[in-house]
Formats: structure tokens, sequence, C-alpha cells
């Protein structure tokens, strides 16, 4: 049983008890208090983290909980080019459970808030009836009018990943099926420790290289077609050029659809104007082109032949039939 809720909101203090400049008071009073830059705007993101849904308890220890919760954050901060500088947990915890598995799940955020310089500002807990639920805010800043925007792309402009697709989904095809394989972080750590590519997405902000950008998270075909809804335009994705995770344990063709409907990837997807010089790496991340925008309607999946099929979106959507 975790400690009351004030005794366990001052243990969370204690931890989280790093203040960055940004914020001048955090957990303790109503409200936090923090320091807006002069000429940015703020960026505010929130995601969910539920039992069962995002996490199971047998899987996933502690520790990857609370990376994986504010990774949903820090991603979205990233594919707007923005820096991340506080984040708010609200976490609602059923009575049975253990006081160990919340400061290692604490830990594991906290951990990740550190390499990212972000300070835990606050928040709220509470008693659920079944099940946990996070639910993590993450505020940021981006300089005025610089924010990468997923309405900007334009026909003949390039598409680019980050990293590689496809290993977080095929971790999970691991842990969903009969066999009996070890998984462990040690061995899967893309899905159990994803990396955000914050400085990737900073970097691409401030050298004008992205002229839009989303991150990766519930797949490729179903990101891609936020982007080309958002801007009007269409695309082509050159299936040879995908850079998809390794994964012996599968085929070419069940790793392709892992990378292009998987998600949980948290990598970021990105169109550059055709006149830009791209890097093949940034921040020590592998950059891949792999298509273009179009002003024809439609996202097409290219074969190595040059031959042409529809890409249905297949990745992750809440309340969809089937899932």
């Amino acid at each position: 049983m975790p400690r009351s809720e004030k005794a366990l909101i001052e243990r969370i203090r204690l931890q989280a008890r790093r203040f960055g400049p940004i914020v001048k008071t955090g957990i303790g009073d109503d409200c936090a208090v923090l320091r807006t830059p002069p000429d940015h705007e703020v960026l505010v993101t929130t995601d969910f983290s539920l039992e069962g849904i995002h996490f199971r308890r047998e899987w996933h220890p502690p520790e990857s909980v609370g990376h994986r919760c504010l990774t949903r954050g820090l991603s979205d901060i990233a594919a707007m080019g923005g820096d991340p500088v506080a984040a708010f947990l609200s976490l609602a915890l059923p009575k049975a459970i253990s006081q160990r598995w919340v400061d290692r799940f604490t830990r594991g955020l906290l951990d990740l808030a550190q390499a990212a310089n972000v300070t835990l500002a606050g928040g709220d807990t509470a008693q659920s009836p079944s099940g946990i639920f996070a639910d993590i805010i993450v505020l940021g800043f981006v300089p005025r009018g610089r924010a990468i925007l997923r309405s900007t792309a334009r026909p003949g402009d390039r598409i680019c990943v980050t990293g590689e697709l496809g290993s977080s989904a095929a971790a999970l095809d691991q842990l969903l099926s009969s066999r009996k394989k070890k998984l462990t972080p040690q061995n899967y750590p893309r899905h159990f420790f994803p990396q955000p590519r914050v400085e990737v997405g900073r970097a691409l902000r401030e050298k004008k290289l992205a002229s839009a950008m989303i991150d990766l998270s519930d797949g490729l075909s179903t990101d891609l077609r936020h982007i080309c809804d958002e801007s009007g335009v269409g695309a082509e994705i050159f299936s040879p050029a995908l850079p998809v995770g390794a994964d012996p344990d599968k085929n070419r063709t069940a790793a392709l659809n892992f990378a292009l409907h998987g998600g949980d990837d948290y990598e970021l997807l990105f169109t550059a104007p055709a006149k830009k010089t791209l890097p093949s790496t940034i921040a020590g991340i592998q950059i891949t082109e792999i298509g273009v925008v179009t002003r024809r309607k439609g996202i097409f999946l290219v074969n190595s032949s040059g031959r042409k099929t529809k890409l249905q979106a297949k990745g992750w959507q809440h309340f969809s039939q089937g899932r």
C-alpha cells in the first residue's frame, strides 16, 4: 500500500527537489510559478499512460513505466522543435500497489527528466478503484513563430525519419505471443526505455531544416497521414529506404509491417525542403530520407521495382474497431 496522499506527495517532492531556471516555485503550492523567456511561445502537451493499454505490470518494470510516461510528453515537445522545461504528473494508484513500486516508477520518470533538464513541478495524486492511471503534462518553450507544425509540408519536400522503426512493436508482438523468449530492458531497450529526440527536434528548428514534423507514437502510416491531412498533400514512401529495426525472429515482410504500422518508436517524422542539405546524423542520431511529399492526395508505398500500392493507416487508434 502506498503512503497517505500527503506523505506520498512529500516523498515525490523530495525526489524531485531540483528546480531549473524556468521554475520559480514547484511542488508545495497550489500552482507552480514559471518564468517565461522573452520572445518565446509556450508549448503544452498531455498524455495518459493507462495500465492494460500502454503498459502491464507483469511485463514492464516500474522504472520503464515512469520513463515511458514522460517520454510521451517529451516526444511531443521535440516534434514542435521546442525545449521542454517542466512536467506535471497526475497519478492514480490502486490501494494494493506497493510504495516500492511507486518509488521505482518515480525514479524512472525523474532519471529521464534530469537527462532532459526538465523539472517535475507539480501534479496530483488519487486512489484508483483498479489499475494505475498516469497523466503527464509537459510544458516547453519555442522562439516566437518558430514552432514546427504538421500543416506546413509542401509538394516536393523530402520525407525523413530519425533512428530506426519497428523494434518497439516487435517487442510488443513478442510479449503478446505465447513464445517463451525472455524480454528484458537489456535486449529490447527501444521498447522499455525509448529515447525522445529532443536534441534532434531542436536542431531541426534552429537550422530551419524541417518544414513539418510529428513524432512517431502511433505508427508511420497513421502519423504520416496526420501531416498529409493537415497540410493538404499526399506522399510516396520508398519501402527499401525504410530504416527497419533489426529483429532476427521476423522476416523482412513482418519487420516492414512493424516499421509501417507498429508505433511506439518515438522517433521524429519530418519533411524537409528539397533545396535544404540534410546531414546523415543529427545529435548522433541517424537521419534517413524515406519518401517525397506529392501534390496528389493519398499515401502510396513504392517498392524496389517502382510499383505503387496505397498505404492504409493501420497504426494505433483508440476506439477503432477491433482495438
